[in-house]
């Protein structure tokens, strides 16, 4: 009876086993914010894609002496965006075709990135972001 007192009073290796119980959580917390920030990470790359090809459909390239605007293809634009898009490689982009149409174009990049919490799989993030340009009258 005495060894039992004496062991309920014994309170060494009482950290080793809090540690043990909530280590798994708090790792488990850091990598999730690691993750939060790869979405964050894209999200500004999506915006810097979508402002690159926002300010070449806006340009006004001097048509041969007509006095007017040569306006950007939508393969030129596209491939503007391509490039611009940066971002961490769990994921990937996907940059649309520009629509045009009565003079507005319509820009959009999508993000896709399934998440991964270390012990279980999460789902699959999906981000979108779309722009609205006016673009310049013709020559």
């Amino acid at each position: 009876m005495k060894l039992l007192k004496l062991l309920r009073r014994d309170e060494r290796g009482a950290a080793v086993i809090e540690t043990a119980i909530v280590l798994p959580v708090l790792i488990l917390f850091i990598y999730g914010l690691f993750q939060v920030g790869i979405l964050y990470q894209a999200n500004a790359g999506m915006q810097h894609a979508l402002g690159e090809g926002a300010r070449l459909a806006t340009l006004c390239r001097p048509a041969g002496g007509t006095g007017g605007c040569n306006v950007p293809t939508d393969t030129e634009i596209r491939a503007r965006m391509n490039a611009a898009v940066f971002g961490t490689k769990p994921g990937t982009f996907n940059v649309a075709n520009p629509a045009t149409v009565n003079r507005v174009m319509l820009l959009q990049v999508t993000y896709t990135q399934p998440m991964n919490f270390l012990f279980f799989p999460g789902p699959t993030v999906n981000l979108t972001r779309r722009k609205v340009v006016y673009l310049a009258p013709a020559a």
